[in-house]
């Protein structure tokens, strides 16, 4: 199979011609960021030099200086822009300050475009504000989506919404067994063990295991930190398990989508709305088969809930939009979209009963928010996730 995501066609073209800036391509693990530099590589009419940092052997400053060099020599013998494309750079030890010399010192002669790639968007977001700023384009790939997968695979959205969006998973969904070793084992505990606990510093790694699979257990729901306390063994306090959820989103797999709250600041105490950034990662961890988790009516309602929060999570530039959700005794709204004094309701209509009443109260308390309904008779699942969810907020 060979499917080429949208954004490929994007850096190309970036790439192609003269660029005033670094471009970052961060994303989730196992989502094509490696294989669309490499069918970089191959279709751009210039000299390349990939390499990777993701290496059993820490790496440092020196190793980018290398790569660097080895990108002027060949631009220098082929008298063209030579393309350095530097895979899960993070991992190098003081990679931002060092590329920010090499980037600041180039001197007349062949230019160097540079392309740099990392899956883990605390640590990239750190090393370009501090060292890089006002000198990098920031590309996000994402979770397959729902269009894609169809495109590419030919999935139904009944599949895509149980199987998620890992290409890699794809020739496993016939042995359902099968795919959940390989998402638990090969994505998730890799994800957790190379991305989070090798670059955060993590003083429970077994409480941020539980951590993620307590929120597995509980796609698109709200849980007060109390309760999390009280089903997680050594949890410590409100504060450690805060954090340790913003660690999970910085890889990309789960948020604890805050509380709503326009005009004073949001309670950092709040009971959060766990969500889960692909599918997968919820029924891997699940004992329901396909056909199970199709017939439980509010299992899956939680599954299409839990794929809108990730399809807005997933698209959304967090710079610019908010989500959260909002709640006020018994009323709930899915998930609100803020956009500086913009604000979008989303109520996803999945089949559940007995949630009419929280978007009449939340317009009695913002009566500027706009109104997204989606599925039921609202906008039809397969539209919504068939395009950006910026799309929709216009």
């Amino acid at each position: 199979m060979s499917y080429d995501r949208p954004l490929q066609a994007t850096l190309l073209a970036a790439l192609a011609r003269p660029t005033p800036v670094i471009h970052v391509l961060t994303g989730p693990r196992q989502v094509g960021k490696t294989t669309i530099a490499l069918r970089i590589r191959e279709a751009i009419d210039l000299p390349t030099i990939y390499s990777t940092a993701d290496s059993p052997v820490p790496l440092d400053a020196a190793w980018i200086e290398t790569q660097w060099r080895r990108a002027v020599v060949e631009g220098a013998s082929a008298k063209v822009p030579v393309v350095l494309i530097l895979d899960e750079l993070q991992k190098v030890r003081g990679w931002s300050e060092t590329l920010k010399l090499l980037w600041d010192g180039r001197a007349a002669g062949p230019e160097v475009r540079v392309l740099i790639l990392g899956s883990s968007a605390l640590l990239m977001q750190e090393g370009l504000t501090e060292s890089l700023a006002g000198r990098f384009f920031l590309h996000r790939c994402s979770h397959w989506g729902y269009k894609e997968c169809h495109d590419a695979f030919g999935w139904t959205l009944e599949q895509w919404l149980y199987f998620g969006g890992y290409p890699g998973a794809v020739s496993f969904i016939d042995d359902e067994i099968s795919w959940k070793r390989y998402i638990a084992d090969s994505l998730i505990e890799t994800v957790l063990a190379r991305d989070v606990l090798q670059m955060s510093k993590v003083a429970k790694p077994v409480l941020l295991r539980h951590l993620f699979a307590l929120a597995a257990t509980l796609p698109a729901q709200s849980v007060s930190y109390t309760k999390m306390l009280g089903q997680l063994h050594d949890a410590g306090n409100t504060t450690t398990l805060a954090h340790y959820l913003k660690l999970l989103e910085s890889a990309f797999l789960a948020s604890g989508l805050e509380l709503f709250s326009r005009g004073q600041q949001r309670k950092r105490g709040s009971s959060p709305k766990l969500v889960l950034w692909n599918n997968a990662l919820v029924n891997a961890l699940s004992t329901r088969s396909f056909t199970e988790a199709l017939n439980d009516t509010i299992w899956w309602g939680r599954l299409v809930e839990n794929a809108v929060g990730a399809h807005l999570c997933n698209s959304l530039n967090s710079v610019e939009y908010t989500v959260t959700y909002w709640r006020e005794r018994h009323h709930e709204v899915d998930f609100v979209v803020s956009r500086g004094r913009d604000i979008r309701a989303i109520e996803v209509k999945s089949g559940r009963s007995g949630k009419t009443a929280g978007l009449t109260r939340f317009q009695s308390r913002y009566p500027d928010a706009k109104i997204l309904l989606v599925g039921g008779q609202g906008i039809p699942l397969t539209d919504f996730f068939s395009r950006d969810a910026g799309a929709w907020l216009v």
